[in-house]
């Protein structure tokens, strides 16, 4: 099975999440001539179909992509699917956080800043295609906490912690994060097919 990132952060927490299932896990790392494949779809299970469908159609392996993106409701469920690239294309996880922070300041209040983060698995192999996936509630902080994590980690308060995600081990995370919730689901879905 084939994990359909080279974003090198995603890559160990599905392989961490992923440690005790018996699949043997490959990365896209190991296909050199594999291109990025352009997020360009509107929804978040566009964007994991279109990496698992094409990578599987280049490896011919069965494949598996996720897309991920932080909803924030102040906002109207901005940054949503544009989450990677929020403050434009090419840009950083620090300047993504800091367009939020910047946007946020408008809202001090915490029932103002509830926010969700999602994540949509996708599989794409010989038996079909197919998705599951898995939501954290939480809220924005109005500035980082945590040297851990990626993204938009160092803000994002998961609902019933008083730590970030950026503060969390990767175990911590991975029990309760939107990606943990949904890597779940994929090996539930798995197992009884």
């Amino acid at each position: 099975m084939l994990l359909a990132t080279k974003n090198k952060h995603k890559l160990e927490e599905m392989r961490h999440a992923l440690a005790d299932t018996g699949l043997e896990l490959r990365s896209a790392f190991e296909f050199v001539d594999l291109p990025e494949i352009e997020e360009d779809a509107d929804t978040l299970e566009g964007n994991a179909l279109k990496k698992a469908r094409e990578t599987y159609a280049l490896t011919g392996l069965m494949s598996v992509a996720d897309d991920t993106g932080l909803e924030v409701d102040a906002l109207g469920g901005r940054p949503g699917v544009w989450s990677a690239r929020y403050a434009g294309l090419g840009a950083s996880y620090a300047q993504n956080v800091d367009k939020l922070l910047a946007e946020m300041a408008a809202y001090p209040d915490p029932a103002q800043r509830k926010a969700r983060f999602r994540t949509v698995i996708a599989v794409a192999g010989p038996a079909g295609e197919w998705t599951v996936d898995g939501e954290c509630a939480g809220e924005i902080l109005s500035e980082r906490r945590g040297d851990g994590g990626f993204g938009y980690d160092p803000v994002f308060l998961p609902e019933g912690s008083g730590r970030s995600f950026a503060e969390l081990t990767l175990d911590e995370k991975n029990g309760m994060s939107h990606r943990g919730r949904a890597l779940r689901a994929f090996v539930g879905k798995l197992s009884a097919s």
